[in-house]
């Protein structure tokens, strides 16, 4: 269940369009040879580890998403294969 809703959840921010940079990003995924399920993970492994850090680490952002967003334009497919194989 939990695996669907970051699906939804990306898919919901893909379909943002310019306002999120999660379409780009994964066009940019898909072009470093990630399939688009991949990709999908990719960025919802972002999603994840921010949603992770807002429940249970000291976090004081005034707009929490700014940290994802930047963890998004910080990923690469390389960057995931490396994560995702530990």
């Amino acid at each position: 269940m939990l695996h669907a809703t970051f699906h939804v959840t990306v898919e919901n921010q893909i379909a943002l369009g310019d306002d999120f940079p999660v379409e780009s990003k994964l066009n940019q995924l898909m072009q470093e040879g990630l399939d688009r399920h991949e990709a999908l993970h990719a960025i919802g492994l972002v999603l994840a580890e921010h949603i992770y850090g807002m429940l249970y680490e000291d976090s004081e952002l005034d707009d929490p998403n700014i940290a994802n967003i930047e963890a998004i334009k910080h990923l690469t497919a390389k960057s995931w294969r490396e994560s995702y194989s530990e």
